[in-house]
């Protein structure tokens, strides 16, 4: 079986498993999906949708963010990991925005990238999400699942995303992320993966 082959067989059973694969942050627009997507590094999306439930209610726009200081909004973000970093970044991202593109999120990933604290997993997830444009965002759980079950064997980030997006159709890059990334978290595990209950641990080289 090619890993194309195989790529095709493991995202068909999680669909089935998985039947309407979406991000779990929450958010009305492309700018609370960038924010949101920063403030997710090193925290849960359940974490996030906490903090930004208050935050997007009192400033749901780059404009209105820009009101704060950095030490404001670090106090209102402080139960995430990297709470300082991420108000700095956050602030100066939306003064590139609000400065360079008329208050909009830029929809191409060069300019995503060119961002404050936008690498190319965020940009790649605003794509997606946000604009619906084909992108496969590779994260921890996404590296992870790919590695173990042969999909990719870069030992980077990058790596498995050109890898990735070599065996899975470009059109298919969205729910494939998805896919991934909730197997990811909620079944293959870093820390005891639930490979008994696992529905693709026949594809998978590292079966506990």
């Amino acid at each position: 079986m090619s890993r194309a082959e195989k790529a095709k067989a493991i995202l068909e059973i999680l669909q089935q498993k998985i039947p309407a694969p979406a991000t779990e942050l929450k958010f009305s627009t492309p700018w609370q999906l960038l924010v949101a997507t920063i403030l997710s590094a090193q925290s849960t999306d359940k974490q996030v949708n906490k903090v930004t439930e208050k935050l997007f209610a009192a400033y749901p726009g780059p404009h209105e963010i820009l009101t704060l200081t950095e030490e404001e909004l670090a106090a209102k973000i402080k139960t995430l990991g990297l709470y300082r970093s991420k108000s700095k970044y956050i602030l100066a991202t939306a003064q590139e925005i609000v400065t360079k593109h008329n208050g909009k999120v830029p929809q191409s990933f060069s300019e995503l990238v060119k961002l404050p604290g936008v690498g190319r997993k965020t940009a790649n997830v605003v794509l997606a999400n946000a604009f619906d444009i084909p992108a496969l965002a590779v994260d921890t759980h996404v590296f992870r699942v790919a590695r173990r079950t042969g999909l990719a064997s870069g030992k980077s980030v990058l790596e498995t995303e050109k890898e990735l997006h070599e065996i899975i159709p470009r059109q298919l890059w969205k729910d494939a992320h998805h896919l991934l990334i909730l197997h990811g978290r909620y079944t293959c595990k870093a820390r005891n993966p639930q490979c008994l209950q696992c529905p693709i641990s026949s594809f998978c080289d590292k079966v506990m």
